[in-house]
């Protein structure tokens, strides 16, 4: 550590795994929930029928992960805040891990294709490889793969 860096956060509980799994719900604003499904579908993510409507989708990105794709009128509903505009702020990133350097590169290649938007170059650290896209509604997409013999868990 040099001598201008902060000392690590303590952590007081570490591990690889949660103790008690829990499900993960991300709320993101879209202007066409059609048009996201289609998009995201082509980009091989699936949807849970059961809690997609007319107003929001539920697409699958994991286990007990999820992103609901929310008109703003809706995404407006769980808020007191204004909300962003992601085509000229970045409020968060999302990362998504995928099984290959390959599945990396296809992906931000087809997003790019389908509409999507260039967003960072890709970014080799050996162990990991990384690449970035901004969706059609302008929210950062990072994609990822780690090897796994890194990963301890």
């Amino acid at each position: 550590m040099s001598t201008s860096q902060s000392p690590a956060p303590r952590i007081r509980k570490p591990a690889t795994k949660a103790p008690k799994p829990r499900k993960l719900f991300v709320n993101v604003p879209v202007a066409d929930v059609q048009r996201s499904i289609d998009f995201f579908e082509a980009l091989g993510f699936s949807f849970n029928a059961q809690f997609t409507d007319a107003t929001a989708a539920a697409m699958l990105v994991g286990e007990d992960a999820y992103f609901m794709l929310l008109m703003p009128d809706k995404f407006a509903s769980f808020t007191k805040r204004p909300q962003g505009d992601p085509t000229r702020e970045t409020n968060a990133l999302f990362a998504v891990g995928l099984d290959s350097r390959a599945e990396v590169e296809a992906m931000v290649k087809r997003a790019i294709s389908l509409g999507g938007s260039h967003a960072l170059d890709p970014q080799d650290h050996g162990f990991m490889y990384g690449w970035s896209f901004y969706d059609l509604d302008g929210h950062h997409w990072e994609v990822f793969w780690m090897d796994p013999s890194v990963v301890q868990g």
